[in-house]
């Protein structure tokens, strides 16, 4: 089984540089592109609990969706949030890394090193 999972984006440079901080160790690791691959709602969840941040806090706020779903004035329930953000991975924030209980955002990529 892989120690870690990088929800990862080739085509950002913050998932990039987090992505080479971990070979540079030598990390086993799962590489999921959460574009093609997204994690469903409950995966979303739990990863909310695993970073302590409510969705809403890892949402990316400045896409296009957000503002086309209405999500700024969202009031709905983080359940719910995690299913759109499935709907619409763009939404989720990237890089995120989890590692057993614990998951961090790299932004900045050198966060990666705090699961180490």
């Amino acid at each position: 089984m892989n120690e870690y999972i990088i929800y990862h984006n080739p085509r950002c440079s913050k998932s990039r540089q987090t992505l080479a901080i971990m070979n540079e160790k030598n990390l086993d690791m799962k590489i999921v592109e959460y574009l093609s691959e997204p994690p469903s709602g409950d995966e979303l969840e739990v990863i909310s609990k695993k970073l302590a941040l409510k969705p809403m806090e890892f949402i990316r706020k400045k896409e296009v969706e957000f503002t086309e779903l209405g999500l700024k004035s969202y009031n709905g329930t983080d359940s719910n949030l995690c299913k759109i953000m499935n709907e619409n991975p763009k939404l989720i924030e990237r890089p995120i890394v989890v590692k057993g209980e614990k998951a961090i955002i790299g932004r900045p990529p050198e966060n990666v090193l705090e699961l180490f």
